[in-house]
């Protein structure tokens, strides 16, 4: 009876398990898929299995875009990890880092994230979340048949764009353009009714689009975000040394995706030539004018859009350091 009580007032006995479910609408060999992967790690370690997370990838519990933080919220699930362009549905801040030719390399996006990173956690406070990490892509391009090379060449694409601003830039620019998730371009690319889209050699390289699209044009449009998220019960109703745990974990995990990127640039060329990708380093001239011009519309539009807050993040971000 004493070894009993003694054994159930021991730490080990009176630990709490908690399995928390993560997901991504991305595989597991993409960014935020090895972002999930790193983070869940972390966290069993730093809480000794107390905290049990369970990575999901390509939308396996049924929630994509904008459904992923809607789900976090409802606390269907406790951890998202969201493409940040869709969530411009919920806070017109989450457009931010895919806002064309603003941010083009890793350290202009480093840069940019942390002068917004206010403002992001404020927009999931709003919606019950707490920012986490946030997860970079590789620049953005065009998938196609063909190389992207002129105007001639963009306005004979119905494209997939990522998010509402990429579609109104792909649309100014001469491009049938829709905003699909990546799980609902697949269908589409499929049955031939899209001819491109706009993603990342990453992106690209996970979904194998070269079974469909066989070029890459690599127009260096943004270096867009995916951002995860814990409930906000759910952090809460930790005890002070596991919420150290989920704040080391994330810490890691971001810095680890930041690193990480770095290499995976030539890595995804790599696969994507040895499938046989012709990749194009850049658009010819008329394109690239013709894509800046359609940039600036679309900047001044989401300025117009989120207000002054915005002007001063990107006022901020010009005035380098």
């Amino acid at each position: 009876m004493i070894a009993l009580g003694l054994a159930l007032a021991s730490p080990a006995a009176r630990a709490e398990m908690r399995h928390w479910e993560m997901e991504t609408e991305y595989p597991r060999d993409s960014m935020p898929g090895a972002g999930l992967d790193r983070f869940a790690a972390e966290l069993n370690q730093r809480s000794h299995d107390e905290i049990m997370a369970m990575p999901n990838y390509e939308a396996s519990m049924g929630f994509k875009g904008v459904d992923l933080l809607r789900a976090a919220e409802a606390g269907k699930l406790q951890l998202a990890d969201s493409f940040a362009g869709p969530l411009g549905e919920m806070a017109p801040i989450f457009l931010l880092s895919s806002l064309p030719f603003v941010a083009t390399s890793f350290d202009d996006a480093w840069r940019l994230y942390q002068v917004a990173k206010p403002a992001y956690q404020a927009a999931f406070a709003a919606h019950h979340q707490r920012l986490l990490y946030a997860t970079p892509w590789p620049p953005t391009g065009l998938w196609a048949k063909h190389p992207v090379l002129t105007p001639a060449d963009l306005s004979s694409l119905s494209i997939r764009a990522y998010d509402e601003t990429s579609r109104q830039v792909m649309a100014a620019s001469g491009a049938k353009s829709v905003y699909l998730s990546f799980p609902d371009a697949m269908p589409r690319l499929k049955d031939g009714s899209l001819t491109g889209v706009l993603s990342s050699g990453d992106g690209g390289a996970g979904r194998k689009l070269w079974l469909y699209l066989p070029s890459f044009t690599a127009i260096n449009y943004a270096v867009p975000l995916s951002l995860a998220s814990v409930n906000e019960d759910a952090y809460r109703a930790l005890p002070p040394e596991l919420k150290q745990a989920v704040d080391a974990s994330a810490a890691a995990t971001e810095a680890a995706q930041w690193q990480l990127i770095r290499a995976r640039l030539e890595a995804n060329y790599a696969t994507m030539r040895a499938n046989h990708v012709e990749i194009s380093e850049q658009p010819g001239p008329a394109l690239k004018a013709l894509l800046a011009t359609s940039a600036d519309g679309a900047i001044a539009a989401w300025q117009a859009q989120v207000g002054p807050d915005g002007a001063a993040i990107l006022a901020a971000y010009r005035a380098k350091p």
